[in-house]
C-alpha cells in the first residue's frame, strides 16, 4: 500500500491469502490501489480460465483464491465454516433434525450436475426433507460443501447468477485432505504481520490460534506494540517508521486491509471507527480512513463521489482528487468520469 508494485494479479491474490469478493467488482479495485499498470482484464482472465476462483473462504465470506490455495486451503477452514453455521447463522438452527452427510451428499450430486442458485438448490432440497425451510437447507450447504461461485458473476463489468458447483467439478480436482493450519497462518502473518492472537483469530476463525503460534514460534519473531502487547511477525519483514507518510489510496467496500485484524485502529480513524454503510469504500489518507467513496454512473458519465470524515487540507485534496480521477478513468475504461467532493457533512442518505 506504501507503494504499488509490479506483480501479477495471481501472484498478488496469493500472497493476500486470497482478497474480499463479497462485492464482484471489489478485488478489482483492491488490485488497482496495489499494482502498477494493473488492468482489470488481467483479473478477469485468470478467473475466465479457473486459475482463481470466488468461493466461501474466511469467516465464510466469499473471497477470491488462487487455484491451488482453493484446493489446499479451503478444507483447513472447514471446522470454522461448521462452527459459524451452527453458532453464528440462523440456518444451522433450521436444520436441526436433518442428516449432515445425507445433505451434503445430495446437495453435492445436484451441484455437480449443473450450478445452481441457493433459490434453484432449495425447492429440490425440500423435495427430500419436506417439512424445512428450502432457503436454509440450501445456505447451509454453502457452509458445509467446497463450493466455487461460478461464471459470468466475476468477471469484469459481467453480470450473471449467484450460482454455485462443486470446487472438483468446477477444477476437475479434489482438495487435499491435509487440514493443518500452520502454514496458512504463517503466510497471514508474512501479509499481515506484526499481529496479536487475536487479530489471526479475527482473520481465519481458527480456533487454537495460541497452539499455533507456539508451534510457529522458532520462525517467528516477536515485537511489542505501544500498549505492551506481543505481537507476531515473520523475521526481517519490513516495519516502516512511524514518520513515514503513506500515499492516498482508494478501498472498496470490503477489503483486506480493514478485515484482517481485531484491532482495527491501526487504519480505522477514531472518525469512521462507528461508521458503516453498504455500497461505499473508504479512502485512506496518509494511511488513515478519512472519508468514503462511492461511484454513481449515469446515462452518460459516471460520479466518483468522495465524502469526507474530517477536514482535509488543501494538499490531501489535492492528493483524493488525483487518486480519485485515476480511479474514475480505471471504472470506466478509460472514458473518465466526473470528480465530486462533498464538503464535510454532506454525506448523502441511503436510498
Amino acid at each position: 500500500m506504501l507503494d504499488r508494485k509490479r506483480l501479477k494479479p495471481l501472484e498478488t491474490v496469493e500472497r493476500l491469502v486470497g482478497m474480499q469478493a463479497q462485492v464482484p467488482r471489489d478485488p478489482y479495485v483492491a488490485l488497482w490501489s496495489r499494482l502498477e499498470g494493473f488492468r482489470a482484464a488481467d483479473l478477469s482472465d485468470v478467473i475466465e480460465r479457473r486459475d482463481a476462483v470466488r468461493m466461501p473462504f474466511l469467516r465464510a465470506t466469499l473471497h477470491l483464491v488462487t487455484r491451488r490455495d482453493a484446493l489446499a486451503l479451503r478444507p483447513v477452514v472447514d471446522a470454522v465454516l461448521d462452527r459459524s453455521l451452527h453458532t453464528q447463522s440462523p440456518f444451522g438452527r433450521a436444520i436441526e433434525g436433518v442428516d449432515v452427510d445425507e445433505l451434503t451428499a445430495f446437495a453435492s450430486a445436484l451441484l455437480a450436475e449443473q450450478p445452481r442458485t441457493r433459490a434453484q438448490l432449495g425447492p429440490l432440497l425440500v423435495e427430500h426433507w419436506a417439512g424445512y425451510d428450502g432457503p436454509s437447507l440450501a445456505y447451509a450447504c454453502t457452509y458445509l460443501l467446497h463450493l466455487v461461485q461460478v461464471t459470468p458473476r466475476g468477471l469484469w463489468k459481467q453480470g450473471g447468477p449467484s450460482a454455485f458447483t462443486t470446487l472438483e467439478a468446477w477444477l476437475g480436482e479434489r482438495p487435499v485432505r491435509d487440514t493443518t493450519p500452520d502454514a496458512m497462518v504463517l503466510r497471514y502473518l508474512t501479509a499481515f504481520g506484526p499481529a496479536t492472537p487475536a487479530d489471526v483469530r479475527t482473520w481465519s476463525g481458527l480456533a487454537g490460534v495460541a497452539e499455533i503460534l507456539e508451534r510457529l514460534g522458532p520462525k517467528l519473531r516477536t515485537v511489542k506494540d505501544d500498549d505492551g502487547r506481543e505481537l507476531f511477525d515473520v523475521p526481517r519483514a519490513p516495519l516502516p517508521g512511524a514518520d513515514l507518510r503513506a500515499p492516498v489510496r482508494f478501498l472498496p467496500e470490503y477489503d483486506n486491509a480493514v478485515l484482517s485484524h481485531a484491532d482495527r485502529r491501526r487504519i480505522v480513524a477514531h472518525e469512521t471507527a462507528s461508521w458503516a454503510e453498504v455500497g461505499w469504500g473508504v479512502v485512506l489518507v496518509d494511511g488513515f480512513t478519512a472519508a468514503r467513496w462511492r461511484a454513481f454512473p449515469e446515462k452518460d458519465r459516471t460520479t466518483l463521489r468522495i465524502e469526507p470524515f474530517r477536514k482535509l487540507t488543501k494538499s490531501e485534496r489535492d492528493d483524493v482528487e488525483q487518486e480519485a480521477t485515476r480511479l474514475a478513468d480505471f471504472l470506466t475504461d478509460g472514458t473518465g468520469g466526473t470528480v465530486e467532493i462533498a464538503r464535510l457533512g454532506a454525506m448523502r442518505r441511503p436510498s
